[in-house]
């Protein structure tokens, strides 16, 4: 998906070890690399050594934040690291994860991907009681619950906590040489756990336990609070009996990396079946199928499978534009589209393309393309989505924008297609979707339906 306004979530990963080690902070760093897609504005890292808890994180891509002299540093037996997208406070360095804050419990370190639906009620209320808040994030809400308990005990505490946040949420915590990872009672965001010889590994994606060679065991159930010691030995419970799996559809549509697996199906199958799907909708004839590039790749596979119709990589991402691009002039903003996705003319001109993107938002990025892979010679262009039209904005950490931005909440899918160019324009409907995925139940499809 290239529609601005609609974003990658957080990704967090952490390591527990029976013995301290400097390649903790190594190992972190390249979990962190394989989730840098779930967000690029800030990374961190916090390793616990002894009683302490060393953190270095920063604004920036996670090889701009770290090298090896920052590394060498963040060394001991647990660490907990955080790529950042914010959904929820601004982009700043404060913002940054993970959270060193000490309790009276003691030293506690959290990474938190999702988003907290009643933090502004929370965050009132703690403030009467005279919290202090150091950033933005709703993160830091847990945090501030957990110091103002009554009771002594860190896990009651946490636990009577955690009942009190709504919506979607994945917390990793260090605390007292364990290492402690949460999941709301829908399940709304990722989080999985491995194994790498004697070290015990969670991530939100399966693809950072590949990238270190760890293995695969399972999803973090909904509720589940696991608590992990060095020796590997782990700890499982449910901090409210009232749990109902709602997984974020978008993560098998756009989040995750094609080759992470979720709940046992792999992304890029299940984008593959979305693909075959929307080729049995195509109703015209065609030369060539194009995927947008990234997220549209897999689907356009299956979708020239099913079709016969060829494949063809005829857009080029540029996978090094800065977040910072400037755009002083119109001339120059005209040309962000370009510099980001560029047409090759020799495979478009005289073709009637089928181009392949995940979905379509407010449909300025769409509108551009269409009229790119025509300039470079198209004769005709049908634009196929594999997800149906986002007609309503998420409140659980996916950065949507509102209702009157959404393109589908106020057009019809013939309209949509004029407005953007297209020769005709086919989405998968929400049953359709869901059936690529069947293996998997229980899915939030709220931007989809409004339910």
């Amino acid at each position: 998906m290239n529609n601005t306004g609609m974003h990658e979530e957080c990704g967090i990963f952490g390591i527990i070890s029976p013995e301290n080690g400097r390649k903790l902070g190594n190992l972190t760093y390249f979990g962190l690399y394989a989730l840098q897609h779930r967000g690029q504005e800030s990374a961190g890292i916090a390793v616990k050594n002894g009683s302490k808890i060393l953190c270095h994180k920063n604004v920036g891509l996670v090889s701009e934040v770290f090298n090896d002299e920052i590394l060498q540093k963040l060394d001991g037996e647990t660490s907990i690291g955080h790529v950042r997208y914010s959904t929820s406070g601004g982009s700043s360095g404060i913002n940054a994860q993970p959270i060193v804050s000490n309790l009276k419990f003691g030293n506690i370190a959290l990474s938190h991907n999702g988003n907290i639906t009643n933090s502004e009620k929370l965050k009132f209320e703690l403030e009467k009681r005279g919290a202090i808040f150091q950033t933005d994030a709703d993160s830091e809400i847990l945090l501030h619950l957990i110091a103002q308990s009554d009771t002594d005990d860190f896990y009651t505490a946490l636990n009577e906590s955690l009942k009190k946040l709504e919506g979607a949420f994945c917390f990793l915590i260090i605390y007292d040489d364990k290492l402690i990872a949460v999941k709301d009672r829908n399940s709304t965001r990722p989080l999985c756990v491995g194994k790498l010889k004697d070290k015990t590994v969670i991530s939100s994606e399966s693809c950072a336990l590949e990238m270190i060679d760890a293995e695969f065991i399972r999803e973090i159930e909904p509720a589940e609070v696991l608590v992990v010691d060095k020796s590997g030995n782990m700890k499982t419970s449910k901090f409210t009996p009232e749990t109902d799996k709602k997984f974020c559809i978008f993560e098998y549509i756009y989040f995750a990396r094609p080759d992470s697996v979720f709940w046992g199906v792999d992304v890029h199958s299940a984008r593959k079946i979305m693909g075959e799907k929307l080729a049995e909708k195509f109703k015209f004839n065609a030369d060539i199928v194009i995927p947008v590039p990234d997220s549209g790749i897999s689907a356009a596979l299956g979708f020239s499978a099913k079709s016969k119709i060829p494949y063809e990589k005829g857009i080029i991402r540029n996978h090094y534009i800065g977040r910072t691009f400037i755009n002083p002039t119109q001339e120059l903003r005209n040309m962000k589209v370009k510099m980001k996705l560029n047409p090759v003319k020799s495979i478009i001109k005289g073709k009637k393309v089928v181009l392949v993107d995940d979905s379509i938002v407010r449909g300025t990025t769409s509108r551009k393309l269409v009229r790119l892979v025509k300039e470079a010679g198209a004769v005709e262009v049908h634009v196929a989505i594999s997800s149906p039209p986002v007609i309503s904005p998420c409140f659980l950490g996916m950065d949507t924008p509102t209702c009157d931005e959404l393109i589908a909440n106020s057009m019809s899918i013939n309209e949509i297609a004029e407005h953007i160019g297209a020769d005709s324009l086919v989405y998968l409907s929400v049953e359709e979707l869901v059936e690529s995925i069947k293996e998997v139940k229980g899915f939030c499809t709220k931007c989809f339906c409004n339910e």
